[in-house]
């Protein structure tokens, strides 16, 4: 049996060599993606593992009010450093510091980053400290600071210069070093500048008698478990004492539940799509070849072959090609994998990833679904191929079912009719898991009745064809309608990878027209001054009240952002003056009012989840610990600028030293020159790091702009599962040759061209292309608007991108038909006649 395996795949080795790019691709993909995802994890754990340099045991704040894992906890009491000195075991103890702090270049500007923008304390003590002087020394004086080797480098800052820090207070500061994070210039892209202990105190805690917290670092022969027990005892309540490990770890847990976790689901959705797509063209292959070896499956049958038998010569042969294809993909994977690192790097997503890792878990995964792949996609074929009784050997016999059958009619039926029920169903109650069951239906639908449609599908589109290139394009009509579970095959993977990029193309534009019209609606004011995206970013929240003291500016309102815990959860919340910014933004209050400076606000959703309305008592934590009971006075439905909770200004600075505003809304007194405005703001932002001062069309276009690099993104690891599919065409049209040689013969005999030939199969091609991509598109158009709806967002369909899309998956398929094309123009008239 082995013998006959080997022996068909050496004969046959132009046929399956579509099969074992479709697998080697797959399995590239997959692994790729693996991997990528092991390596900035392995980049994330290097980050949190030298983020504490060689710190045994860090004595912090106990209360944790975010879930992201470099979020800043409350202040401490700085009595307990002499305490913990004391301790028996502890060889070292420094006090850490660190809160918001916006380094400015050369020229005054803040330093644009991805990253947090923090300033702290220079740790004394080299092993307690994770960064190392690259040049210069370490700060003495309260003004001088250590600055890292990135932000020098983009603020064209060096050893001398003066500048200043915004803590959000400006402070004017001298450069005396710049410092390295082990081997990176940077800790990802977080900005650290380094004052001296006492210009810590004075700047950003701006109180002496506190500290973010206290690194220790332990005696010889003392471990961290047991110095973390010996330090407890002297600890105040509220404070806590956390082994270097315990911190790495509860890191690491934090990035894998959240980002990490959605970065490998995304990553591997791709992988999965790209190994759907090679297992249709995958099984088309084997249905054919399996098909054309009718009378040889016959034969074996008739000479004492059992059916076990003949299932297990296709099943060995798809083995073999799994396994040769998924080796070879797994090291294209490392290779593909690189590629993907140099990529997500020129997008910064803020984490260097230099060296490629590989877990073991990521090879066990793709190693065998390549395999199972290629296995499965053979099943049906070796199932059919048993059934040929052993009498067909005697006789001609049809390869393929001119027809699809009426089970399958009425299968596909029903299915279609559920799935889109089930996916409308899901987008008018606005049920996300409906409309994601529904989807997974409509794709099962769309697989079952592909032969159904094909016939009619083929003969509308070759129409054009037949009508402008005569003969030929009446044969490519009549030759892609002749076989039509062959037709649906080769389409199908083409529809599945144009479906997904439609999907995502109508998905994303839903959100943006979701993101647009919020912004738009809350907003009707001219002018924002934009400060940043992340909560250490931003601006002094005087900047607001000098902005509405400008003659020509009617209403201005900052908003800030924070975490604390909210009826005992962790939450996201922003902060402003609910007073002032009711008179620049719409916020469709539902009940209560936001005239009160105090008020205590939540949007309508979360209100409608914990049964609360104005008037309730919500109890909330601080990072600082603190708990305080407040009181909702108004709820509203608009949430696209504030969140889900708006916490009143004064009630926010009690709990914190370094208040910021992110953006500041400004309303102009009526026959005022935006212009003029946007000037004078400018000159009034200077001073304040130059925050971006911007119309309100241009803020809301910038609200969408980080789209559009994860839709570059999406679509280039899709064009791989579109690629897939062409070469299943590709590949189909290649056995379709192959098999109608005498076919091709005879018409070459009675006087058809070489041109007319390749004609017919480029033409049997783009029906083929045409049938997938016009069922891809209805595909990703209806579950866009399902998935889209349900979530809540309007349908916006992209015309120029589905256009695009359209017109590639068409051109692609003429593509496709080049090299099969030209290969049936080049073969003799005789020997072609001859063949059997």
């Amino acid at each position: 049996m082995i013998g006959i395996v080997l022996k068909e795949l050496w004969g046959r080795k132009r046929r399956l060599a579509g099969s074992l790019i479709a697998v080697f691709l797959g399995v590239t993909f997959l692994t790729g993606t693996l991997v990528l995802g092991d390596t900035l994890a392995g980049s994330i754990d290097g980050y949190f593992s030298r983020a504490y340099g060689e710190t045994d045991v860090s004595i912090r704040n106990s209360t944790s009010v975010s879930d992201a894992p470099w979020s800043a906890r409350g202040e401490i009491d700085a009595s307990v450093l002499e305490r913990v000195r004391k301790v028996n075991g502890v060889a070292n103890a420094e006090p850490y510091i660190q809160g918001s702090g916006q380094l400015l270049a050369k020229d005054g500007t803040t330093i644009q980053s991805r990253g947090p923008r923090t300033a702290g304390n220079w740790m004394t003590d080299p092993k307690l400290n994770p960064y190392r002087l690259a040049e210069g020394r370490a700060p003495r004086a309260p003004d001088e600071v250590v600055i890292d080797k990135m932000f020098a480098d983009k603020g064209k800052l060096k050893v001398g210069d003066r500048t200043a820090v915004l803590t959000p207070d400006r402070v004017a500061v001298t450069v005396v070093g710049i410092s390295r994070f082990g081997d990176q210039d940077a800790f990802g892209e977080t900005s650290f500048t380094a004052f001296s202990l006492e210009g810590a105190r004075r700047h950003v805690t701006r109180t002496p008698g506190l500290v973010t917290g206290v690194w220790l670092r332990a005696a010889d022969g003392v471990g961290q478990d047991e110095l973390a027990a010996r330090v407890r005892p002297v600890l105040a309540p509220g404070t806590e004492a956390v082994t270097g490990k315990a911190q790495v770890d509860e890191g690491m847990t934090m990035v894998e539940d959240g980002f990490l976790r959605v970065f490998r689901i995304v990553l591997g959705a791709f992988g999965g799509v790209a190994l759907l797509v090679a297992a249709f063209s995958i099984h088309n292959t084997f249905a054919i070849t399996t098909a054309q070896r009718t009378r040889e499956s016959a034969l074996l049958r008739a000479l004492g072959a059992g059916r076990r038998q003949v299932v297990t010569l296709v099943g060995v042969e798809a083995l073999v090609v799994g396994g040769a294809a998924t080796l070879a993909g797994l090291a294209g994977g490392y290779g593909f994998a690189a590629l993907l690192r140099q990529l997500f790097t020129q997008l910064k997503i803020g984490i260097a990833m230099e060296g490629l890792v590989v877990s073991a878990t990521s090879v066990l995964i793709a190693a065998p679904v390549g395999i199972a792949v290629t296995l499965v996609a053979a099943l049906g074929p070796a199932l059919k191929a048993s059934r040929v009784p052993p009498l067909a050997a005697l006789r001609e016999v049809a390869v393929e079912a001119g027809r699809p059958s009426d089970t399958r009619v009425i299968v596909g039926g029903v299915l279609a009719a559920v799935a889109a029920g089930t996916v409308v169903l899901g987008a008018v109650g606005e049920q996300t898991a409906m409309a994601a069951a529904g989807a997974v239906l409509t794709v099962v639908a769309m697989v079952v009745l592909g032969p159904v449609a094909a016939r009619p599908v083929a003969a509308l589109a070759g129409g054009p064809a037949a009508r402008l290139r005569g003969v030929s394009g009446r044969l490519a009509r009549d030759n892609a309608g002749r076989s039509p579970a062959r037709t649906a095959g080769a389409a199908t993977a083409l529809m599945i990878g144009v479906g997904v990029v439609t999907l995502l193309t109508v998905f994303i534009g839903s959100l943006r027209a979701n993101l647009e019209d919020g912004v738009a609606g809350s907003f009707k004011g001219a002018i924002v001054v934009d400060g940043g995206s992340n909560e250490t970013a931003g601006f002094s929240t005087a900047l607001a009240g000098q902005a509405a003291r400008l003659p020509q500016i009617q209403n201005a309102a900052g908003l800030g952002n924070g975490n604390m815990r909210v009826d005992g959860k962790n939450a996201g919340v922003h902060v402003g003056d609910p007073s002032a910014l009711r008179r620049v933004l719409d916020l469709d209050v539902r009940q209560g009012s936001l005239a009160d400076p105090g008020a205590f606000a939540v949007s309508k959703k979360v209100a409608d989840d914990k049964g609360w309305r104005a008037g309730s008592a919500v109890g909330v934590q601080f990072a600082d610990g603190a708990r305080q009971t407040l009181r909702i006075g108004a709820v509203y439905e608009n949430a696209d600028l504030v969140g889900d909770y708006l916490v009143p200004r004064t009630v926010w600075n009690a709990h914190t030293r370094q208040p910021l505003d992110l953006m500041a809304f400004v309303e102009l007194r009526p026959g005022a020159s935006a212009g003029d405005v946007r000037q004078a703001l400018t000159a009034l932002a200077k001073p304040y790091g130059a925050p971006e001062v911007e119309t309100r069309d241009a803020f809301v276009s910038r609200q969408t702009e980080e789209m559009n690099g994860f839709i570059g993104v999406v679509y280039g690891m899709l064009i791989l599962a579109i690629v897939i599919a062409l070469l299943g065409i590709a590949n189909t049209l290649s056995l379709s040759v192959h098999e109608r040689t005498r076919e091709l013969g005879l018409l070459r005999a009675v006087g058809a061209t070489r041109p007319q030939v390749r004609s017919m199969i480029r033409w049997e091609s783009v029906i083929v292309a045409l049938f997938g991509t016009a069922g891809g598109l209805g595909l990703g158009l209806f579950l866009g608007w399902g998935l889209g709806t349900a979530l809540g967002n309007p349908f916006a369909p992209q015309a120029v991108q589905v256009t695009i899309i359209a017109v590639v998956g068409t051109v692609a398929g003429a593509l496709a038909a080049i090299r099969p094309a030209r290969r049936a123009a080049r073969l003799g008239i005789l020997s072609a006649i001859a063949s059997v």
